[in-house]
């Protein structure tokens, strides 16, 4: 499949050669042969595109995920209808070099009113990954270095509720570095935002093996719940279910280690003084920081026996045939104690009435998963592509005039200067992203606003075309848009937005 592009500068050499201005590496493409991209080839003497070009079209049948169009899924072959077809960037080309129009600016009317849609592929120097580790484990220090294939190419940053971050790429890996590492965090990026397993490793720390929407596998074991909540708010969940039925419980946690006798919750109940004694920083009543040092035990301690935690309990208060519970945030681990005559703890089985609220523990703490955020900054040919007026389009978005989509996929875009979004990449149309060696990714991008408003920012007017004139062929493909996607061609006013 492919897509005729302009992308070819000057005759083809004697040999037949034709070089390729797509991205900045220029290349030079023989006949039958593709770029250093895999993206351009040289067929039959132009410039192409050789993956499809993709299209939305929200009459398919809706499989909750991204499929390949069916030719007997009963299309009329006229792409005519602006609320039913949304044009992708996914295989539409560039706009590099600068000067260039967006490949596709394409004029539709939705409600009476004409809107436009500028299509093209980013090339994206200025780009990276954040992402999203479901998991109590430690996976490293912050601020350490992530590797892949041994390169540096991102970093540990800050631990968030029940998940560990990392962020990975950015211009200083892509260029600011080695050739080998420019080229290990390109190819990094792009396995992470395409949905592919990519195996990494934490200076000091441990190997996580992390795909987009899947499991993470930490040291090789895959994460299965993902912490109902720190230590402290265990306890106040599930204060009520456990009174009654046992005199002490500890919530073991790397962050907040909860005790449920000292807890405000167990003083609401009425829950007398245990004579418990821990380890670690005391907070607040029933809260204790730094009962052990981070790992991948006991809820993200280092620990694998929960006694050690503890110091004596205090001989002027504590009882003989004291029970307490011990449980990690996951409810994966935990220990039933009773308190023998030299006040220490002896190892029970867990009587059946706990067993239930260990379980409910587990019931409450959704799936681990990993979640990729591919994160660029929209500058240089993306907006010169759009408007003889870049900044007029940087204006438009943050007026909400502008709606902003990569593969049709909703975007974040952050406040302050610029164009700079996130996307999940679970909601982008399978393998939606590239690369050029220079080294960048290539990720597709659409502004999507009303006639009037594109032509008030100084858009090229000249260059558009009505939808109906794009032709079914070998080199478009349709796809159903993702389940949870908002429908791009939504008017901005339905969703509350400026107009």
């Amino acid at each position: 499949m492919a897509v005729t592009a302009s992308g070819a500068t000057g005759p083809a050499s004697s040999d037949g050669k034709i070089r390729c201005d797509a991205c900045p590496v220029m290349c030079y493409i023989k006949p039958g042969a593709v770029g250093a991209c895999d993206r351009y080839a040289n067929q039959d003497g132009q410039i192409v595109r050789v993956d499809p070009h993709l299209l939305l079209n929200r009459t398919l049948s809706q499989g909750g995920s991204v499929v390949p169009f069916e030719r007997g899924a009963g299309w009329d072959g006229q792409l005519v209808s602006g609320n039913r077809t949304f044009v992708t960037a996914i295989g539409a080309g560039t706009t590099y070099p600068d000067y260039k129009p967006a490949p596709f600016i394409v004029a539709s009317e939705i409600e009476g009113v004409e809107m436009v849609t500028v299509v093209t592929e980013g090339i994206f120097s200025y780009c990276g990954v954040k992402i999203k580790i479901d998991t109590d484990r430690h996976l490293g220090p912050e601020q350490n270095a992530v590797r892949a294939q041994g390169e540096a190419v991102g970093h540990v940053t800050t631990g968030e509720y029940g998940s560990q971050m990392l962020s990975l790429g950015g211009v200083h890996h892509l260029t600011g570095g080695s050739k080998k590492e420019g080229r290990v965090t390109c190819e990094t990026l792009l396995d992470l935002c395409n949905g592919k397993a990519v195996e990494l490793t934490v200076d000091e720390g441990a190997s996580v093996l992390v795909q987009a929407g899947k499991p993470p596998l930490v040291n090789g074991t895959a994460e299965e719940r993902m912490r109902v909540g720190c230590g402290s708010a265990t306890i106040g969940m599930f204060a009520r279910q456990w009174f009654g039925k046992v005199d002490e419980v500890v919530v073991v946690d790397d962050h907040i280690t909860g005790v449920l006798s000292e807890h405000q919750a167990g003083k609401y109940l009425g829950i007398g003084e245990t004579g418990i004694r821990m380890k670690g920083r005391r907070s607040t009543p029933g809260r204790y920081f730094q009962v052990a040092e981070p790992g991948t035990g006991w809820g993200g301690t280092n620990i694998s026996d929960p006694l050690s935690i503890l110091e004596p309990f205090d001989k002027k208060v504590a009882k003989p045939g004291t029970t307490m519970l011990m449980v990690s945030t996951t409810g994966e681990q935990y220990g039933f104690y009773r308190l023998d005559e030299s006040l220490r703890p002896v190892e029970e089985e867990l009587p059946e009435s706990l067993r239930v609220s260990v379980e409910r523990i587990r019931e409450n703490c959704e799936p681990a998963l990993c979640t990729v955020l591919f994160m660029g900054g929209a500058g240089g040919s993306l907006r010169a592509g759009v408007t003889e007026n870049p900044v007029r389009l940087t204006r438009s978005v943050k007026e909400s005039l502008t709606r902003v989509t990569c593969g049709g996929a909703p975007v974040y875009i952050w406040p302050g200067g610029g164009i700079t979004f996130m996307v999940d990449v679970t909601r982008v149309p399978e393998n939606g992203f590239g690369y050029v060696p220079t080294p960048a990714l290539v990720a597709p991008i659409e502004f999507t606003m009303r006639l009037e408003d594109y032509a008030a920012l100084g858009g090229h007017l000249d260059q558009v075309r009505p939808l109906g004139s794009l032709d079914r062929g070998a080199d478009r493909r349709e796809v159903t848009p993702h389940a949870e996607n908002p429908w791009p061609m939504t008017p901005a006013w339905r969703n509350g937005n400026a107009s």
